[in-house]
């Protein structure tokens, strides 16, 4: 059972996990093609995948946390094994040296941390300590997820995947997408 203290944080943390994978999806939706396409950078699938999963981990925590009587610790522990396998199917079907190991580590480790508090919360419920953890634990998947996105929305996995296939040709690398002055926003007119 969660304690009735932490109702308006868990109230918060699931209406701004929902409306930040809804503005996710608007994202990807931007770039459909340089995230999910035939010739995607494996890079864009990864920011997408790793953001969506910390989202959805949050909300669903958040959620459940709002039930009366319910058990937080059973729904920590079962997102933190989605999570892990969501994040290492994500990692795996890519490239070795595509992977950004220190957001692997990151996230398995954040995951794991779930993990463990769950136990423990299941272990002892009235336990508010575990509970706090837990919390902490959704502010770190919000701070995953929102810098995935944003590098996501940047087009950051665009701008590597340009630059090695040009220093491949020996072309000279456009910069018009870093500057904005080639991608048609607000900022071209500079």
């Amino acid at each position: 059972m969660v304690p009735p203290e932490f109702t308006a944080y868990f109230t918060a943390a699931a209406a701004a996990a929902g409306v930040l994978i809804g503005l996710l999806f608007v994202a990807v939706s931007l770039r459909p093609e340089a995230v999910f396409g035939e010739g995607a950078p494996a890079d864009g699938r990864a920011q997408a995948g790793s953001a969506f999963t910390a989202l959805v981990n949050s909300f669903f925590v958040s959620l459940v946390a709002l039930i009366p009587q319910s058990t937080l610790g059973k729904i920590a522990i079962i997102m933190a094994l989605v999570s892990l396998l969501g994040t290492v199917q994500l990692h795996h079907r890519l490239a070795r040296e595509e992977l950004h190991m220190v957001l692997l580590f990151l996230s398995m480790g954040t995951y794991l941390f779930q993990l463990v508090v769950g136990i423990l919360l299941t272990i002892s419920p009235g336990d508010r300590n575990y509970v706090y953890d837990l919390t902490y634990v959704g502010i770190a998947a919000f701070a995953v997820a929102l810098s995935r996105a944003w590098a996501l929305v940047q087009g950051k996995h665009l701008r590597s995947t340009r630059a090695g296939r040009n220093r491949q040709h020996n072309e000279p690398v456009d910069n018009s997408v870093r500057d904005g002055s080639g991608d048609g926003s607000i900022g071209a007119d500079r």
